[in-house]
C-alpha cells in the first residue's frame, strides 16, 4: 500500500502534469497567487471586485458589466502577480491562477452578447400609462403572475424588481419563484428578472423595477402626455427633430451615468452623474469629491440644513444649497435647490453625483438601450418652480 507521502506526490504530479497539458493545449495565460483573494479591475469604468479563487469551480466565471465601447480591459491582481486581457462584446478569454504552485484555477471571463430589438418584425411600440405624484416619483401600473396588481416605481437607479414587506404580504397572493416570474406592463411581458425584498421605496408605490427590464429596447418618458412608451427601435423624429440633444451613457456595473456639467462663478466642472429617476429631489452633490476636483462648494449659498443618518447609525450633515447652473448638453437650468453632501455616500467604492427625478422630468426622454444614448428635450415643466421641501 503506498504511504501517505507518496499518495501525496502521486496527486502533486497528477496535478502539475494537468496544468501542463491545458498549456500545451490551449496555451492559456497564467497567474501566480500564493493567497486565494483577488481582485478584478474594469479599466474602462474603474469597477473593482473582490475575487475568491475557488479551484473547485472549472471554470470560474467573471461577467463583466454593460460594454459600451467595443471592448474593454480586465485586469486581475493577485498578491503577487497580475494580468490583462482584453475582451470584446459577447467573448469569453480564459486563463490559469496557479494557486500556492499547485492549483490549477480555472478562470473565465465573459461579457454577454448585447440585447437588440431593433430587427423584430413586426416593430413594437407599447404605450404604459405613467403618473407622477408631489414628491417626484414617477409610477405605472403592472401585474405580477397576470394574478397581482402592482403600483411600481420605474427607477432607472436600479435594477430588477423590488417590492416592499407589505407588498408581498399584503398584494402577492401567491408563492414567487427566482427566474419564473412574469411582470406585465402595457401588452408586453417581461421575466428573467430577481425580485428583491425593500424597506423603502417611491412615495404611493409598491415597489420599483430597473432600467435592465428594457435592456435592447428604447424607453420613451413623455411627461407631457404622461406616457411611457417601449419601443423596438428609435423613432425616426427623435433622430430628424433637432430640439433632441443626444447625449452618451457609461456604465458602471448596473448603474448608467450621462455627462453633466455644473458651474459655480466661474468654475466649471464636468463629470459623469447617475441618472437616476427614483431619485425625488433636484441634484445630489459629493462635496468630498467635488472637492478633489476643486469645485467650490464654499460658494454655494446655503438654503437650509438637516441631517440625516448614515448606515451605521452616524449624523450626516446635509445642506441644500443654491447651484447657479446644470447643463447637460446644449440644455442648462439655473439657480438649482441642491443637496450637497458633506461625506461621500460611495456605491461599491465609487462617489457620485446623482441627477434626480425634479430635474429628470423636464427632459421629454428616450432611453436607448441598444446604442448607450439618451435624448433629452425641453418639455412643459422645464421652467416649472422646484420644491422647496428639499
Amino acid at each position: 500500500m503506498p504511504s501517505f507521502n507518496m499518495k501525496y506526490t502521486l496527486a502533486f504530479l497528477v496535478s502539475f502534469f494537468s496544468i501542463l497539458q491545458i498549456m500545451a493545449q490551449k496555451k492559456l495565460p497564467i497567474l501566480k497567487a500564493n493567497s486565494s483573494k483577488a481582485i478584478f479591475i474594469e479599466e474602462d469604468n474603474g469597477l473593482k471586485t473582490d475575487w475568491n479563487i475557488d479551484p473547485s469551480l472549472k471554470p470560474d466565471i467573471y461577467t463583466v458589466s454593460r460594454m459600451v465601447n467595443s471592448s474593454k480591459i480586465i485586469k486581475v491582481k493577485t498578491d503577487i502577480d497580475s494580468l490583462r486581457i482584453t475582451i470584446k462584446k459577447g467573448e469569453k478569454k480564459d486563463f490559469i491562477i496557479l494557486l500556492k504552485g499547485k492549483d490549477s484555477c480555472m478562470t473565465r471571463i465573459e461579457c454577454a452578447p448585447s440585447k437588440d430589438f431593433s430587427s423584430v418584425k413586426p416593430a413594437f411600440h407599447d404605450t404604459i400609462r405613467m403618473g407622477i405624484n408631489e414628491q417626484n416619483t414617477m409610477f405605472v401600473k403592472a401585474a405580477l403572475n397576470k394574478t397581482d396588481s402592482l403600483t411600481l416605481n420605474f427607477d432607472t437607479g436600479s435594477s430588477n424588481l423590488s417590492l416592499t414587506q407589505e407588498a408581498l404580504q399584503n398584494k402577492i397572493k401567491q408563492s414567487l419563484k427566482s427566474g419564473v416570474n412574469i411582470l406585465s406592463l402595457g401588452n408586453k411581458k417581461y421575466q428573467d428578472f430577481r425580485i428583491y425584498k425593500v424597506e423603502l421605496t417611491g412615495h404611493g408605490t409598491d415597489g420599483r423595477f430597473g432600467w435592465d427590464l428594457f435592456d435592447g429596447m428604447v424607453v420613451e418618458l413623455n411627461y407631457d402626455l404622461g406616457n411611457m412608451i417601449v419601443h423596438s427601435q428609435l423613432p425616426e423624429k427623435v433622430r430628424k427633430d433637432k430640439a433632441y440633444e443626444k447625449l452618451n451613457l457609461t456604465f458602471y456595473d448596473k448603474l448608467f451615468f450621462v455627462e453633466t456639467t455644473i458651474q459655480q462663478g466661474a468654475v466649471k466642472n464636468k463629470d459623469w452623474f447617475l441618472f437616476d429617476t427614483g431619485y425625488q429631489r433636484t441634484v445630489m452633490l459629493d462635496g468630498p469629491l467635488l472637492r478633489e476636483q476643486k469645485f467650490p462648494t464654499d460658494k454655494m449659498k446655503v438654503i437650509k440644513k438637516v441631517m440625516m443618518r448614515g448606515a451605521k447609525g452616524n449624523e450626516i450633515p446635509v445642506v441644500t444649497a443654491n447651484l447657479e447652473t446644470l447643463s447637460l448638453g446644449k440644455y442648462s437650468l439655473n439657480n438649482i435647490p441642491a443637496q450637497l453632501l458633506s461625506e461621500s455616500r460611495p456605491v461599491n467604492d465609487k462617489k457620485m453625483n446623482i441627477l434626480g427625478n425634479e430635474i429628470l422630468k423636464r427632459f421629454n426622454v428616450f432611453l436607448d438601450f441598444q446604442t448607450n444614448t439618451v435624448y433629452i428635450k425641453p418639455n412643459t415643466l422645464f421652467n416649472e418652480g422646484y420644491i422647496e421641501k428639499q
